[in-house]
């Protein structure tokens, strides 16, 4: 009796046992099952959002495209402007030109050969920089009208950075430097145009010492050096452009010696 009892709580608990493993192994593989769907819908999604990423991308793509082109033709059309412009400015700057070269003598004939040799001259000379040395005594105050608008023609037609522009009289010499427009209005302001002391020895001594040499000098005036020139030690060649002087022979030679002795040339100029 005791026997079968005995044997028949062994079968419930193995039943039991079973039926929990059972249990077990279900929840297992319901859990498993639970995992593979949940990965496989995150893979859905994750392949989704790529494609969208992807569709994006291409978006952005073909907006920088069209970006690029739009650009590259706005650049284009900027270009062509620009050509034109410049064109536009060159044929103006052609007719000032030869209107002020016609004023003062050097429009047509020997006088214009003579302007474009001497500018032929400025341009064989080494560098870039051409430093311009301007008489601002008394005697110059008449053709400042005129000598603004020449500067500006030599320096375009030579292809030279005006590097600076010097004045001098009375013994006294000042330096400007800058853009080519600001140093002309600063010339007509801060230039005396008065006094007769031609001190261009003492100029070039100060300029010598004070600023960089350049390619070249440019000497403007009207009358000879009322000082001693120290030629030897004048670091550039100076070219020389002495203003209405064609009946002041002591001027004209003073100018030539200075263009002769430091490798320059000379240019005269007849006002009408």
């Amino acid at each position: 009796m005791r026997n079968r009892r005995a044997s028949a709580q062994d079968n419930f608990y193995e039943i039991f046992s079973d039926m929990s493993l059972l249990m077990l192994a279900a929840f297992v593989f319901l859990f498993a099952v639970i995992l593979i769907s949940a990965r496989l819908q995150g893979s859905d999604v994750a392949q989704m959002q790529i494609q969208q990423l992807r569709e994006k991308n291409q978006a952005l793509q073909a907006e920088n495209r069209d970006g690029v082109v739009h650009l590259q033709q706005a650049l284009q059309q900027s270009e062509a402007e620009k050509k034109d412009l410049e064109l536009q400015m060159q044929r103006i700057y052609q007719d000032q030109s030869e209107r002020i070269l016609e004023t003062v003598g050097l429009g047509q004939g020997q006088g214009k050969k003579d302007f474009e040799l001497f500018v032929s001259g400025l341009r064989k000379i080494p560098g870039k920089q051409l430093h311009l040395v301007v008489d601002a005594t008394g005697s110059m105050h008449g053709v400042t009208t005129f000598l603004i608008p020449i500067l500006r023609v030599i320096a375009l037609r030579t292809d030279k950075e005006v590097s600076a522009i010097s004045w001098y009289a009375d013994n006294r010499t000042g330096t400007i430097t800058g853009s080519m427009d600001d140093m002309l209005d600063q010339l007509i302001q801060q230039a005396p145009f008065v006094g007769a002391i031609e001190s261009i020895g003492k100029a070039f001594d100060e300029i010598s010492a004070k600023t960089a040499p350049p390619g070249a000098y440019l000497l403007i005036g009207d009358e000879r050096p009322s000082d001693e020139i120290h030629y030897h030690q004048i670091p550039a060649p100076v070219f020389t452009l002495p203003l209405g002087t064609e009946h002041d022979a002591s001027t004209q030679y003073a100018y030539q010696k200075l263009a002769d002795a430091t490798g320059g040339k000379m240019l005269q100029l007849h006002f009408k």
